[in-house]
């Protein structure tokens, strides 16, 4: 019986295939893909990611049912939330100009499985993103017609009452994106000339809207007698937080389009920045007009803003309203079709997917078998499946990424980077660092040991120090963590930071509903947890981290991605029990391609040396210095074997 249990060194490497993580190439900036987006292209993406059909729809949801005007505050308090993450994205997308977005960023620092389970989470959130927004763009159209599309569709076709089927098939949702499909397949260029026309009518109808409503505005519709400002109080502001959050998770299409960037290094930070600053605004000011042209009270939660110019006597202002709100939607279904094949793309380049995807289009020089397919995909969605009880399914897969993107930035920060080399030896002094012998790159020559002793010493006492490394000022009160590896201590704390920020939100969230925990628990509980976040929180502190200045680098970090990170989780924990099931069941699902496929056609997986019985020999040359050369032995290779014997047998004489 044993014998089948599987060894400790099988459970280390297969533990180490989990987690280890992609080698990025030396020249980053090479690619199949063609550059060809500027600041702008990737700004205008960003926005019509972002400012979709949550301007028109969500703002007066949030306004009537949740906030009522303070939905301008829970708007601000949200950008500020979203800007944590954009942060990282922004830092890793300079970084990193590959394709991918979070998936790539999970590969590059935390590892396989993870990057993996990120990606996969992501695909299916962009495609019920994305189907979605293509049954909301139906059904907008739709009811500007008196619903007689759908009224055609149940007399001729029929209608359903299957769960989780739609009631009718939507045709127009799945046309709008074959056609969407069939733009993205012509290229970037082709894509982003589109997105410039669609979003450039978006913003016009946004100004538009803005410069009616402030002239309509009455600021009686903040006052005690309609409610006043806040009349669900702090709880709804928080609560309308919450919400406005997801109003802004489209700017990770940026990150995704960064292998596509002309500079990618300062293109893709300025365009998260811009995009979402302009997207916040947006949102915010819109929220102001809504909630000054008509008491809150009386708002319409479908059809907001086409409701308060009606109310106003502007009837023929709905019709703008309602040209802006479907060519935000467009710009929103161009944003997912473009990202999704890319980040697929990513995990098929990498090995983790199937290798058909990772094909590249030699004129187009886009992914076209991806598009092809996942946009099939996406508009079958759209035609048969009632997407309402799925839309909740985006949020966790968003936040989740947006956790392990704000972790990998903490591991990235405090690890050394690629090439990284100890200062050279001062003149007039051997060079201690090993460098090819006469013979090839096979032969490496060294210096005495004394010499290597005398360079670990001096090593410990530059003040410069390495990434990971334990600062100086720390050293005589945390000498024990001297001992680890670069970087090892902050990985550790990550993890606890990361645990402990999960047990801290579950008091918070579950600690009085569903536990029913006593006070004096729930004190003791909280600040237990909150303690256990700041320790690790101090503790990554004080390491040594990165500092350079030739790419965007995310301020106060570590406390910025933290934030985020324990922000994330908030959010997380506040959706539904159903929301969770499903979320599991995916991940299932996910588990088994990996295992069936991804962990065996892995590329690292093939960069991995083979195990190998190897022999060391060791000849001492006149000038006293030790050459160790190491090759491999083959068991039936006698001469090789008979040659290492008697070159030792020379070395003892």
């Amino acid at each position: 019986m044993a014998r089948w249990l599987p060894r400790s060194t099988d459970l280390t490497r297969f533990c180490q295939k989990l987690n280890r993580v992609k080698t990025l190439e030396d020249d980053m900036m090479e690619t199949s893909f063609n550059r060809c987006l500027s600041t702008i292209d990737l700004t205008l993406l960003g926005i019509g990611g972002m400012v979709g059909s949550g301007l028109y729809v969500l703002t007066g949801t949030v306004a009537k049912e949740i906030a009522g005007p303070a939905v301008i505050v829970s708007f601000i308090i949200a950008g500020f939330a979203s800007l944590l993450a954009a942060l990282c994205y922004a830092e890793f997308g300079a970084r990193v100009p590959k394709t991918g977005s979070a998936y790539m960023f999970t590969y590059v620092s935390v590892g396989e499985i993870w990057a993996f389970l990120i990606g996969w989470n992501v695909l299916l959130e962009y495609m019920i993103g994305g189907a979605a927004v293509a049954r909301a763009w139906s059904g907008y159209l739709d009811s500007i017609f008196n619903h007689r599309i759908k009224n055609f569709t149940e007399t001729h076709v029929g209608a359903w009452q299957v769960p989780f089927l739609a009631h009718y098939p939507d045709f127009l949702a799945a046309a709008i994106l074959l056609v969407a499909t069939a733009f993205i397949s012509f290229g970037a260029k082709v894509s982003s000339w589109l997105n410039h026309v669609f979003s450039a009518i978006s913003m016009g109808v946004i100004l538009f809207i803005l410069i009616m409503g402030f002239v309509l505005a009455q600021p009686k519709n903040w006052s005690t007698q309609e409610g006043g400002f806040a009349p669900y109080g702090l709880s709804g502001i928080m609560a309308g937080t919450a919400t406005c959050f997801y109003a802004f998770v489209g700017f990770d299409v940026i990150a995704a389009s960064s292998e596509e960037a002309r500079n990618p290094q300062r293109a893709v930070p300025r365009a998260i920045a811009f995009s979402l600053g302009l997207a916040t605004g947006a949102y915010i000011l819109v929220s102001v007009v809504l909630t000054l042209m008509v008491p809150w009270h009386t708002l319409d939660p479908d059809s907001a803003l086409a409701d308060a110019f009606y109310r106003r006597g502007y009837a023929w202002a709905g019709f703008l309203v309602a040209a802006g709100s479907i060519c935000a939607m467009n710009t929103v279904l161009l944003s997912n079709l473009f990202s999704l094949p890319r980040i697929v793309y990513a995990m098929a380049e990498d090995g983790l997917f199937f290798q058909v995807f990772s094909r590249v289009h030699p004129r187009t020089q886009v992914p076209v078998i991806g598009i092809v397919v996942f946009g099939l995909l996406m508009a079958l969605l759209a035609l048969v499946f009632d997407l309402e009880a799925l839309v909740q399914f985006l949020s966790i897969g968003t936040l989740l990424a947006y956790t392990f993107v704000a972790a990998s930035i903490i591991v990235l920060r405090f690890q050394q980077q690629k090439g990284d080399v100890p200062a050279p030896a001062p003149s007039g002094q051997p060079n201690p660092e090993p460098h090819e012998g006469p013979s090839g790159g096979d032969l490496k020559e060294y210096e005495s040991f004394s010499d290597k002793l005398q360079l670990v010493d001096r090593d410990k006492s530059k003040e410069q120090r390495e990434p990971g490394q334990l600062k100086a000022a720390f050293e005589p009160y945390l000498e024990f963590l001297s001992d680890f590896y670069p970087g090892e201590v902050v990985t550790v704390a990550v993890v606890t930071l990361m645990v402990s920020a999960i047990c801290l939100c579950s008091i918070l969230v579950f600690g009085n509903t569903h536990l029913h925990l006593p006070t004096w628990s729930y004190s003791l509980l909280l600040v237990l947890f909150s303690l256990g976040f700041l320790l690790s929180l101090l503790l990554i502190w004080a390491h040594e981290q990165q500092h350079s200045t030739q790419t965007f680098q995310i301020p106060l970090v570590p406390l910025s991605p933290a934030l985020s990170i324990i922000l994330n989780i908030y959010l997380m924990l506040k959706l539904s029990y159903m929301t969770w099931l499903r979320f599991a069941v995916w991940l299932l699902l996910g588990l088994l391609v990996y295992f069936g496929y991804g962990i065996w056609h892995s590329k690292e997986n093939l960069r991995e040396p083979r195990p190998q019985r190897v022999s060391a020999r060791y000849v001492v040359f006149p000038g006293g210095s030790l050459e160790e050369r190491v090759q491999a032995v083959q068991p039936t290779s006698q001469p090789a074997t008979r040659l290492s014997d008697s070159n030792t047998d020379d070395c003892k004489r």
